[in-house]
Protein backbone atom coordinates (compact mmCIF):
# COMPACT_ATOMS: atom_id res chain seq x y z
CA UNK A 1 0.00 0.00 0.00
CA UNK A 2 1.16 3.57 -1.02
CA UNK A 3 -1.63 4.96 -0.59
CA UNK A 4 -5.22 3.39 -0.76
CA UNK A 5 -8.85 4.96 -0.79
CA UNK A 6 -11.93 3.11 0.37
CA UNK A 7 -15.38 4.32 -0.38
CA UNK A 8 -18.53 4.38 1.23
CA UNK A 9 -20.43 5.99 -1.39
CA UNK A 10 -20.22 7.99 -4.59
CA UNK A 11 -21.98 10.74 -3.79
CA UNK A 12 -23.68 13.08 -6.72
CA UNK A 13 -22.67 16.57 -6.81
CA UNK A 14 -23.07 19.82 -8.90
CA UNK A 15 -19.75 21.73 -9.61
CA UNK A 16 -18.23 21.13 -5.92
CA UNK A 17 -15.72 23.07 -4.13
CA UNK A 18 -12.82 21.46 -2.30
CA UNK A 19 -11.87 22.50 0.93
CA UNK A 20 -8.45 21.82 2.23
CA UNK A 21 -8.55 20.95 6.09
CA UNK A 22 -5.32 19.26 7.31
CA UNK A 23 -2.50 19.99 10.26
CA UNK A 24 -0.48 22.53 9.98
CA UNK A 25 0.75 25.87 11.53
CA UNK A 26 -1.73 27.13 14.24
CA UNK A 27 -4.55 23.93 13.17
CA UNK A 28 -6.19 26.34 11.59
CA UNK A 29 -7.03 24.43 9.08
CA UNK A 30 -7.88 21.09 11.20
CA UNK A 31 -10.27 23.40 12.94
CA UNK A 32 -11.98 25.16 10.40
CA UNK A 33 -12.66 22.28 8.67
CA UNK A 34 -13.92 20.17 11.39
CA UNK A 35 -15.98 23.11 12.54
CA UNK A 36 -17.73 23.16 8.87
CA UNK A 37 -18.55 19.13 8.64
CA UNK A 38 -20.43 19.55 12.20
CA UNK A 39 -22.22 22.77 11.24
CA UNK A 40 -23.28 21.54 7.60
CA UNK A 41 -23.76 17.87 9.05
CA UNK A 42 -21.37 16.69 6.12
CA UNK A 43 -20.87 13.42 5.17
CA UNK A 44 -17.93 11.03 5.19
CA UNK A 45 -17.90 9.60 1.86
CA UNK A 46 -14.30 8.04 1.49
CA UNK A 47 -11.19 7.84 3.97
CA UNK A 48 -7.21 7.44 2.70
CA UNK A 49 -4.64 5.85 4.01
CA UNK A 50 -1.31 5.89 2.88
CA UNK A 51 2.20 4.30 4.00
CA UNK A 52 3.16 7.61 4.13
CA UNK A 53 1.72 8.29 6.99
CA UNK A 54 2.96 8.77 10.43
CA UNK A 55 3.80 4.84 11.96
CA UNK A 56 2.21 4.22 14.61
CA UNK A 57 -1.31 3.46 16.35
CA UNK A 58 -3.33 4.79 19.36
CA UNK A 59 -4.90 2.96 22.06
CA UNK A 60 -7.63 4.20 23.67
CA UNK A 61 -8.71 3.54 27.37
CA UNK A 62 -11.48 1.18 25.89
CA UNK A 63 -8.53 -0.80 23.84
CA UNK A 64 -9.56 0.64 20.52
CA UNK A 65 -6.99 1.33 17.76
CA UNK A 66 -6.69 4.82 15.94
CA UNK A 67 -4.29 4.75 13.04
CA UNK A 68 -3.55 8.25 10.74
CA UNK A 69 -5.96 8.65 8.18
CA UNK A 70 -7.45 11.21 6.16
CA UNK A 71 -11.49 11.55 4.69
CA UNK A 72 -13.38 12.94 2.77
CA UNK A 73 -16.85 13.98 3.62
CA UNK A 74 -19.58 15.70 1.61
CA UNK A 75 -21.98 18.76 1.39
CA UNK A 76 -25.03 19.33 -1.19
CA UNK A 77 -25.95 23.42 -0.99
CA UNK A 78 -28.92 24.87 0.16
CA UNK A 79 -31.04 27.96 -1.59
CA UNK A 80 -27.99 28.82 -3.72
CA UNK A 81 -25.11 27.70 -1.46
CA UNK A 82 -22.25 25.61 -3.19
CA UNK A 83 -21.66 22.05 -2.95
CA UNK A 84 -18.38 21.19 -0.95
CA UNK A 85 -15.34 18.10 -0.71
CA UNK A 86 -14.12 18.53 2.07
CA UNK A 87 -10.63 16.89 3.13
CA UNK A 88 -10.45 16.76 6.41
CA UNK A 89 -7.58 14.38 8.40
CA UNK A 90 -5.24 13.94 11.48
CA UNK A 91 -1.94 14.19 9.41
CA UNK A 92 -0.29 14.86 6.26
CA UNK A 93 2.45 12.61 4.39
CA UNK A 94 5.21 12.61 5.87
CA UNK A 95 7.31 12.68 2.50
CA UNK A 96 7.70 14.44 -0.40
CA UNK A 97 6.36 11.72 -2.85
CA UNK A 98 4.05 10.76 0.07
CA UNK A 99 2.09 14.53 -0.21
CA UNK A 100 2.20 14.51 -3.86
CA UNK A 101 0.09 11.29 -4.65
CA UNK A 102 -1.68 12.05 -1.71
CA UNK A 103 -2.94 15.35 -3.51
CA UNK A 104 -3.42 13.57 -6.94
CA UNK A 105 -5.32 11.05 -5.42
CA UNK A 106 -7.81 13.63 -4.22
CA UNK A 107 -7.89 16.08 -6.82
CA UNK A 108 -8.71 12.63 -8.96
CA UNK A 109 -11.60 12.25 -7.05
CA UNK A 110 -12.74 15.71 -6.18
CA UNK A 111 -12.46 15.79 -10.59
CA UNK A 112 -14.26 12.56 -11.13
CA UNK A 113 -17.42 14.16 -9.17
CA UNK A 114 -17.51 17.51 -11.53
CA UNK A 115 -15.31 19.75 -9.24
CA UNK A 116 -12.80 22.02 -9.99
CA UNK A 117 -11.93 24.50 -7.94
CA UNK A 118 -10.07 24.49 -4.59
CA UNK A 119 -9.58 26.40 -1.61
CA UNK A 120 -6.83 25.79 0.82
CA UNK A 121 -6.40 26.63 4.36
CA UNK A 122 -3.70 27.48 6.59
CA UNK A 123 -1.93 29.01 9.43
CA UNK A 124 1.21 32.13 8.67
CA UNK A 125 3.58 32.11 11.46
CA UNK A 126 4.57 35.39 13.38
CA UNK A 127 6.78 35.15 16.14
CA UNK A 128 4.63 37.75 18.62
CA UNK A 129 0.95 37.29 19.84
CA UNK A 130 -1.63 38.95 16.80
CA UNK A 131 -3.98 40.96 18.54
CA UNK A 132 -6.19 41.57 14.56
CA UNK A 133 -4.80 38.16 12.53
CA UNK A 134 -4.54 39.43 8.92
CA UNK A 135 -5.55 36.58 6.41
CA UNK A 136 -2.64 36.20 2.99
CA UNK A 137 -3.54 34.19 0.16
CA UNK A 138 -2.03 32.80 -2.93
CA UNK A 139 -3.89 31.81 -5.83
CA UNK A 140 -3.52 29.71 -9.14
CA UNK A 141 -4.25 32.49 -11.42
CA UNK A 142 -4.65 36.67 -12.04
CA UNK A 143 -8.25 36.29 -11.84
CA UNK A 144 -8.45 34.34 -8.96
CA UNK A 145 -5.99 35.68 -6.94
CA UNK A 146 -8.73 39.08 -7.34
CA UNK A 147 -11.21 37.00 -6.30
CA UNK A 148 -9.34 35.95 -3.24
CA UNK A 149 -8.34 39.81 -2.50
CA UNK A 150 -11.83 40.87 -2.79
CA UNK A 151 -12.16 38.92 0.38
CA UNK A 152 -9.83 41.13 3.00
CA UNK A 153 -7.08 38.94 1.78
CA UNK A 154 -3.52 40.12 1.29
CA UNK A 155 -0.88 39.08 -1.00
CA UNK A 156 2.07 37.37 0.43
CA UNK A 157 5.66 36.62 -0.64
CA UNK A 158 7.47 33.55 0.41
CA UNK A 159 6.56 29.93 0.44
CA UNK A 160 3.87 27.75 1.74
CA UNK A 161 4.97 24.36 2.44
CA UNK A 162 2.71 21.56 2.38
CA UNK A 163 -0.78 20.44 0.84
CA UNK A 164 -1.51 23.81 1.45
CA UNK A 165 0.69 25.20 -1.30
CA UNK A 166 1.07 22.32 -2.91
CA UNK A 167 -2.81 21.22 -4.04
CA UNK A 168 -2.96 24.87 -5.37
CA UNK A 169 0.05 23.88 -7.71
CA UNK A 170 -0.96 20.17 -8.84
CA UNK A 171 -4.55 21.52 -9.02
CA UNK A 172 -3.25 24.19 -11.84
CA UNK A 173 -1.69 21.58 -13.43
CA UNK A 174 -4.96 19.42 -13.75
CA UNK A 175 -7.35 22.54 -14.51
CA UNK A 176 -8.23 23.55 -10.98
CA UNK A 177 -8.47 26.80 -10.21
CA UNK A 178 -8.10 27.93 -6.32
CA UNK A 179 -6.63 29.77 -3.52
CA UNK A 180 -5.21 29.24 -0.27
CA UNK A 181 -6.07 31.57 2.42
CA UNK A 182 -3.43 31.76 5.43
CA UNK A 183 -4.41 33.58 8.93
CA UNK A 184 -1.51 34.87 11.13
CA UNK A 185 -1.53 33.17 13.93
CA UNK A 186 1.65 32.27 16.67
CA UNK A 187 1.37 28.41 15.37
CA UNK A 188 2.19 27.07 19.12
CA UNK A 189 -1.54 25.86 19.65
CA UNK A 190 -5.04 24.86 18.35
CA UNK A 191 -5.89 28.75 17.18
CA UNK A 192 -9.19 29.41 17.70
CA UNK A 193 -9.15 33.45 16.78
CA UNK A 194 -7.24 32.27 13.61
CA UNK A 195 -9.32 29.36 12.51
CA UNK A 196 -12.67 31.82 13.21
CA UNK A 197 -11.21 33.97 10.66
CA UNK A 198 -10.90 31.36 8.08
CA UNK A 199 -13.93 29.93 8.55
CA UNK A 200 -15.86 33.45 8.28
CA UNK A 201 -13.82 34.20 5.15
CA UNK A 202 -14.68 31.10 3.54
CA UNK A 203 -17.94 31.16 4.47
CA UNK A 204 -18.45 35.02 2.49
CA UNK A 205 -17.30 33.71 -0.46
CA UNK A 206 -18.96 30.05 -0.90
CA UNK A 207 -21.96 32.28 0.60
CA UNK A 208 -22.18 30.11 3.75
CA UNK A 209 -24.39 30.61 6.91
CA UNK A 210 -21.89 28.76 9.88
CA UNK A 211 -22.49 29.42 13.42
CA UNK A 212 -19.53 30.13 15.35
CA UNK A 213 -20.84 29.68 18.31
CA UNK A 214 -19.47 26.24 18.95
CA UNK A 215 -16.48 26.60 17.50
CA UNK A 216 -14.68 25.70 20.71
CA UNK A 217 -16.20 22.48 20.45
CA UNK A 218 -13.87 21.93 17.28
CA UNK A 219 -11.20 23.68 19.50
CA UNK A 220 -11.58 20.88 22.00
CA UNK A 221 -12.11 17.80 19.69
CA UNK A 222 -8.79 19.07 17.46
CA UNK A 223 -6.91 19.02 20.87
CA UNK A 224 -7.67 15.73 22.01
CA UNK A 225 -7.00 14.02 18.44
CA UNK A 226 -3.46 15.69 18.40
CA UNK A 227 -2.47 15.23 22.02
CA UNK A 228 -3.56 11.48 21.58
CA UNK A 229 -1.20 10.95 18.70
CA UNK A 230 1.84 13.30 20.50
CA UNK A 231 1.53 15.98 18.27
CA UNK A 232 0.48 18.53 20.92
CA UNK A 233 2.48 20.19 23.45
CA UNK A 234 2.77 23.39 25.75
CA UNK A 235 4.81 26.20 24.51
CA UNK A 236 8.39 25.83 25.08
CA UNK A 237 11.01 27.98 25.76
CA UNK A 238 13.72 29.20 23.31
CA UNK A 239 16.34 27.16 25.51
CA UNK A 240 14.23 24.13 24.59
CA UNK A 241 12.93 24.54 21.47
CA UNK A 242 17.18 24.59 20.77
CA UNK A 243 17.07 21.52 22.57
CA UNK A 244 14.15 19.27 21.27
CA UNK A 245 14.15 18.14 17.87
CA UNK A 246 11.55 19.84 16.32
CA UNK A 247 8.35 18.32 13.75
CA UNK A 248 8.11 19.81 10.81
CA UNK A 249 4.65 21.28 10.86
CA UNK A 250 3.08 22.36 7.02
CA UNK A 251 1.86 25.43 6.77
Amino acid sequence: MVCEVKFYEMPKLKNPVLIEGLPGIGFVANIAALHLIQQLKAKRFAEIRSSAFQDLAVLTKEGETKFPINELYYYQGKQGERDLIIWYGNTQALTTFGQYELCGQVLGIAKDLGGNFVITLGGYKREEMIEKPRVYCAASDEETLREALNLGAETMVGQIFGVAGLLIGIGKFQGFRGFSLLVETPGFYPDAAAARIAISTVSKYLNLKIDLSRLDLAVEMTKTVLESFGLLESPKTKKEEKETPQFRWFI
